[in-house]
């Protein structure tokens, strides 16, 4: 059949046309700023420029390029913010420190929990904060620095609600535990209830005092054995009769979470396997698992003796829960519960004085139930007298005159002096630790030098973020970076971090990395 002369005519013509003006290439297109994109390597894939999609007219795309000329970063920013590029998407600038951490709440934040049977997870009643990374749940002693960034971004619900959490927990198992899984309610943490309390909407609620009451009986149970014995659970006697503290764990064995690691360490030591396993334990409830504060021999976890030690931290700690029970008995009309406590308080205060201040050499320290004496590490610890109003002003001035000369490095506040491999050694910052000194000092009259670790803190924490888009859970403060050691890999999240760099920047708005400078600056 033949086709109708008029359509084989019409089907000619359009050949013609298209053969005559095929559609111009990228490259003919764009001329200079396709050469610049390609030259210049913008994009890995030398497809992925030509696949682009122009946002508006090619011809006002590449006069506009003619103006500018940008080159390197500005390059890649320009073809971003004109053109649709295969997966790619126009880089925005960076949050700042602080609106990144305001972003993070909703992330860590975790809706009330019944936990199906056969998890580890222990029911929480109410929403509540996790740290981040492999910490999944709540934990105890984080919680308090966690707060205080929650506190500064008006997240009071969130306070409060993890308050009752804590709260169940104590009315059902006598104490908090170390986090909210089965496998630690062998052990606490150190004892930040009271602080957590003064954070709340109510903290004059008569319901915490029953919360308090307590915690003080978890810590001093085996008191009379004590006396007998010199020691039991948690109650250490002292030479001269005095009642102090040590770490714990209720539970024998290796732990649940690092039986292999804990089996490898007591395979190590000389000493029984019990024995190591309580100690390793015992370092888990203090929160400096591990620390050159707890071994024998820096260079080795398995000479750790954590149960052999009087830290000045939790000792400090019971001394603020004491009085912060006498407070509210007194408040409540209890005298006799007032007269109590305030005498405990004092009584632990005496002991303290006498056994782990070190007036010679101007710091507090533990003190080693072996040796009957101080042991030789100086650590970010001996700050916590004075972040709980312990100390006078004599010995402020020197713990402060101490950390000053030996604890402050580039980044912030050290742990300890000494690099032992251990994560609470040096080169480690750790956000707490930064938080009770810069608020121990700032107490006791020395702000320039608590305003200094806070702005050292704060520009480490910023140095990592901007490099990494990450808060992380602990830094090297003599290298200004992420930092390293441990029995696991370094986490993100993070939520101590988070709630003192937060406080800390509320605290002294002008140390934001973000800040605008004023004129002439």
């Amino acid at each position: 059949m033949r086709r109708p002369v008029r359509f084989t005519v019409a089907l000619a013509a359009l050949l013609c046309m298209a053969q005559a003006a095929p559609p111009p290439s990228p490259q003919q297109i764009y001329g200079p700023l396709f050469e610049a994109v390609q030259g210049g390597r913008v994009f890995e894939d030398g497809k992925t420029f030509v696949d682009a999609v122009p946002n508006g007219d090619p011809a006002a795309i590449v006069e506009a390029y003619r103006q500018e000329q940008p080159k390197g970063a500005a390059l890649r920013q320009f073809v971003l913010r004109h053109f649709s590029v295969p997966g790619e998407e126009e880089e925005r600038p960076a949050p700042s420190l602080r609106d990144h951490i305001r972003g993070l709440w909703p992330q860590l934040t975790r809706p009330a929990l019944d936990p199906p049977a056969g998890s580890s997870a222990l029911s929480l009643p109410a929403p509540y904060v996790v740290p981040g990374g492999r910490f999944r749940e709540i934990y105890y002693w984080d919680s308090y620095f966690t707060m205080l960034g929650l506190k500064a971004d008006g997240q009071q619900s969130l306070i409060d609600s993890m308050l009752t959490d804590f709260e169940s927990l104590v009315a059902r198992y006598g104490f908090i535990p170390n986090g909210t899984r089965t496998y630690y309610l062998g052990r606490s943490q150190p004892p930040f209830l009271s602080l957590i309390i003064d954070l709340a909407s109510d903290p004059t609620d008569p319901r915490h005092l029953a919360a308090l009451r307590a915690e003080h009986a978890f810590w001093m149970r085996g008191s009379d054995r004590a006396i007998r014995a010199g020691a039991a659970l948690r109650v250490v006697c002292m030479p001269d009769g005095a009642l102090l503290n040590r770490y714990w764990d209720d539970r024998p064995g290796p732990r649940d979470e690092s039986w292999a690691e804990d089996v490898a360490t007591a395979r190590e030591s000389n000493r029984a396997k019990g024995d190591v396993y309580r100690d390793l334990r015992a370092d888990a409830e203090s929160g400096w698992d591990f620390s050159s504060r707890w071994l024998a021999d820096s260079k080795r976890l398995a000479t750790i003796r954590t149960t052999h030690i009087v830290p000045v931290d939790l000792n400090s700690l019971l001394w603020r829960l004491e009085r912060a029970i006498a407070g509210r008995c007194a408040t409540a009309g209890d005298a006799g519960c007032a007269r109590e406590f305030h005498q405990l308080a004092a009584r632990r205060k005496a002991a303290i004085d006498r056994w782990l201040w070190q007036a010679d050499a101007g710091h507090y320290a533990d003190w080693d139930m072996d040796s009957h004496g101080p042991t030789p590490i100086l650590s970010a610890a001996t700050l916590f007298p004075l972040f709980v109003g312990l100390s006078s002003k004599a010995q402020a001035d020197a713990v402060a005159r101490i950390t000053r000369d030996q604890l402050v490095g580039e980044g912030g506040l050290r742990t300890t002096r000494l690099a032992t491999g251990q994560q609470w050694d040096s080169p480690n910052g750790w956000a707490p630790l930064q938080w009770v000194a810069i608020d121990g000092l700032a107490r006791t009259g020395h702000l320039p030098l608590a305003r200094d670790i806070a702005r050292r803190w704060i520009s480490t924490v910023d140095s990592a973020f901007r490099q990494s888009g990450k808060m992380l859970e602990k830094y090297d403060v003599e290298e200004r970076k992420p930092g390293g050691g441990g029995e696991y890999p370094l986490q993100d999240g993070f939520g101590w971090t988070n709630g003192v760099t937060a406080a800390l920047i509320d605290r002294w708005p002008d140390l934001d990395p973000d800040a605008p400078v004023a004129a002439g600056e």
